[in-house]
């Protein structure tokens, strides 16, 4: 299959003072759409800095990122920001949700900004959020969400539209079992729809849902396995709460 999703050798360097810090070093790797990678690693390994470089967020300092086949290094600043508007579904840590927005229209503001209109918009979103069970919860403000909560808004506004590359930073970490799988549900789904997905987990359990999974340690791609059997039972859906 095409690969939507390339890193060519990608290095990161930070310039801590006297002393440099080498976050990636030469990593390769491709994802090809209908595919869901998950990343493990120890703490300090480089999980996070590749997901940052992958989205366009941060630059490397050597190598290269295509996404569908654009060289990011090659787009200027307002390319990088269109392209991450309509390609890239970006779950953070931290959310990233604005306060100010309701859950609903947290999910719907990517399709907004690429001029999609309110009224064509909602249905997508109140979708999403209803597929992580959360629609009932679409009027509220991020503030009257439970962490798990802005989490799945989160990652509905990250699936919502036609995204070509998924990226995830521990999506299940705020979440019990049982919302953990609806989340894997919703990604593997999105990934079989075309998707490229890469996943930052330190769960074993969700990681071994995923089609392969790679180790990352001191900023090096050390070994990648595939999961066997497939991760096709998690797409089965479960009782949420």
């Amino acid at each position: 299959m095409t690969a939507v999703l390339e890193l060519r050798e990608v290095s990161k360097v930070y310039d801590a003072g006297a002393s440099e810090v080498h976050a990636l070093r030469q990593v390769s790797l491709s994802v090809s759409g209908g595919e869901l990678v998950a990343v493990m690693g120890p703490s300090g390994s480089g999980k996070s800095t590749l997901l940052t470089i992958a989205g366009s967020l941060e630059e490397p300092t050597g190598g290269q990122v295509l996404v569908a086949g654009i060289d990011l290094s090659g787009a200027s600043d307002n390319d990088q920001a269109r392209l991450r508007r309509r390609l890239i579904g970006y779950v953070f840590q931290d959310f990233n949700l604005l306060a100010g927005l309701t859950a609903v229209e947290n999910v719907t503001l990517p399709l907004e900004l690429d001029g999609v209109g309110m009224k064509a918009a909602l249905p997508a979103g109140m979708r999403a959020l209803g597929e992580l069970g959360i629609a009932d919860r679409a009027g509220h403000f991020p503030d009257e969400l439970s962490g798990g909560e802005r989490q799945r808004v989160a990652i509905a506004r990250a699936v919502v539209g036609d995204r070509k590359v998924l990226l995830a930073d521990e999506p299940t970490g705020a979440l019990d079992s049982v919302n953990g799988e609806a989340v894997m549900r919703l990604l593997l789904a999105a990934c079989r729809r075309g998707a490229a997905g890469v996943v930052v987990t330190h769960d074993a359990q969700f990681a071994s849902c995923a089609d392969r999974v790679l180790f990352l340690r001191d900023g090096r791609l050390i070994d990648q396995t595939r999961t066997t059997p497939g991760p096709e039972s998690l797409l089965t859906p479960g009782p949420q709460r």
